[in-house]
């Protein structure tokens, strides 16, 4: 849709009464609305539920008591990016990596899918698989800990 047209809408609207103006063309479509106008409702807003008061010594609960990470043997492989965890190259297929199982620099341990992409993830250390960390399928996060290899 040609700006020019953008603008002169833009015009008619503030010249107008008119809070709101959508206009398609083809496949392109453009709404513009007065950001003044009141908000109309289909229907009222239901009301908040009352919440009773509750007396100070239940409402104030005690700090809670820091737990402390277990310690860690070995090298903790975190995750390159955000996606999906997969243990193997396709459903049905062998894991890339099991416990137990030594690994090398360079070898396959597993793929984290994102945007669509299957990037597989290779080890940078060498050793033995001690824990995997995230099942398959899985959503992972940057930076989160995928297994633990004992070097």
């Amino acid at each position: 849709m040609d700006i020019r047209k953008v603008k002169k809408l833009i015009e008619l609207l503030e010249e107008s009464a008119i809070s709101e103006i959508e206009i398609k063309e083809g496949e392109e479509s453009v709404r513009i609305s007065r950001a003044n106008s009141a908000p109309v409702y289909a229907q009222p807003p239901a009301a908040a539920p009352a919440i009773a008061p509750q007396p100070v010594a239940q409402t104030l609960a005690a700090p809670p008591i820091p737990v402390p990470e277990p310690e860690i043997d070995g090298t903790v492989i975190n995750s390159p990016m955000v996606g999906t965890y997969y243990t193997a190259p396709s459903p049905g297929a062998p894991s890339f990596v099991k416990v137990g199982q030594p690994i090398k620099p360079g070898d396959t341990i597993c793929i984290v899918e994102a945007m669509k992409i299957l990037n597989q993830i290779e080890s940078e250390v060498s050793g033995v698989v001690t824990k995997l960390l995230v099942e398959d399928g899985q959503p992972v996060e940057f930076g989160q800990p995928l297994m633990i290899v004992e070097t």
